[in-house]
């Protein structure tokens, strides 16, 4: 058997402020999201999974770039390209936000920060959103500065992140509301942190400012962790499936609506009336969704890496959805999927069958995020 292709670093592939840290924990795969390193795999991805719900990690998650958007009109603007009603966003809060373009399509799916009034971040999914505003920003002429800070998220998710978190800054941090930051002092210097992350085991996402203070946090992390079991690790492919958690990209891109991608509870009325492709996600709210993500159980035993998408189709063999990414679940000992699947075929129980690469199986239409194993 061949060996798997090498990833050729190059400057156009961006290191991280954490870098020399991950390589020394023992990375073993990298991805490249928004033109930087995202770890992908450390001891294993089923290994990684195991101790991310037992235990505590720290994240090197860079990747997710943070577009400032600074000045009179910086509100405008971020209402301006989301259907989420930003009006009552208080100055310590953070929003999931559909990102969509003039016809409705997600072009990122970020977690906007609110600073002030006049100040935000936007921490971006994988695609290129400092252009699209910058774009926007010249275009309607608005009084905003839009640039990318010297900042790096840096994860600390599991179970025992809040013990972890509270050896960094105190016990204040235990308080810290769900989407809600505040700034605590690491190592002399104050730092942004939030209660959020790309996982459903809870944690923080500490937002340091300046490349230069990134390792000297890493080692913090890792001293006090001790005795908490913390290791490095990243995003895990098994536990955002099984937590319903959508990766832009992957289960959505342009083509797809918020509606269509399940996210309705985040788009407005008085945000749609305002944001760029809001009329065509009126007119959807009012005529109705034609397909929808849904959760997927897949027959049979581990299925294959879905790399690309595998087809739905009906028990009369006609084409109704696609499947967009799959795991081995070994808590729910069940192969489970995420998947969009046409309107007269997404009620919950449906049976379809999924064409993978390695043969067709049968497949059940099921809730997302999966039902909470008894």
């Amino acid at each position: 058997m061949s060996e798997a292709p090498l990833l050729s670093v190059s400057r156009r592939t961006r290191s991280t402020p954490f870098t020399r840290r991950v390589t020394e924990a023992g990375v073993k795969a990298y991805t490249v999201y928004n033109h930087m390193l995202l770890p992908t795999v450390f001891e294993s991805v089923e290994a990684d999974y195991h101790h991310l719900k037992k235990h505590v990690q720290v994240w090197d998650v860079s990747c997710e770039r943070q577009v400032e958007v600074s000045g009179p009109d910086a509100a405008m603007l971020i209402q301006w390209v989301t259907p989420r009603n930003m009006a009552k966003m208080q100055d310590d809060q953070c929003y999931y936000i559909p990102m969509i373009d003039e016809k409705g399509g997600m072009i990122n799916d970020p977690i906007a920060i609110k600073i002030s009034d006049n100040r935000f971040w936007v921490s971006l999914a994988d695609s290129d959103m400092l252009y699209w505003l910058k774009g926007l920003a010249i275009g309607k002429g608005l009084n905003v500065d839009v640039f990318e800070p010297d900042v790096s998220p840096l994860g600390v998710q599991g179970p025992k992140s809040d013990d972890l978190m509270a050896e960094i800054v105190g016990d204040d941090i235990r308080s810290l509301g769900f989407f809600r930051h505040r700034n605590y002092e690491i190592n002399g210097k104050s730092y942004l942190i939030a209660r959020s992350g790309w996982s459903k085991q809870g944690g923080f996402e500490i937002y340091v400012d300046g490349t230069d203070n990134g390792e000297p946090i890493w080692d913090l992390l890792f001293e006090k962790g001790e005795k908490y079991d913390v290791r490095a690790g990243c995003p895990n492919g098994i536990e955002r499936i099984e937590g319903g958690l959508l990766s832009h990209g992957n289960d959505m891109n342009n083509l797809n609506t918020p509606l269509e991608c399940g996210l309705g509870k985040y788009c407005h009325r008085a945000g749609m009336e305002i944001c760029i492709g809001g009329d065509v996600l009126l007119a959807e709210k009012k005529n109705g969704s034609k397909k929808m993500i849904r959760g997927i159980t897949i027959d049979g035993d581990r299925v294959p890496s879905c790399t690309s998408p595998w087809l739905l189709t009906s028990k009369d063999g006609k084409l109704v959805g696609q499947v967009t990414s799959a795991t081995w679940s070994p808590d729910y000992n069940a192969n489970l999927a995420i998947g969009m699947v046409d309107n007269d075929h997404w009620d919950h129980g449906t049976e379809l069958t999924v064409r993978t690469q390695n043969g067709s199986r049968g497949a059940t239409v099921g809730p997302l995020p999966f039902d909470p194993i008894s």
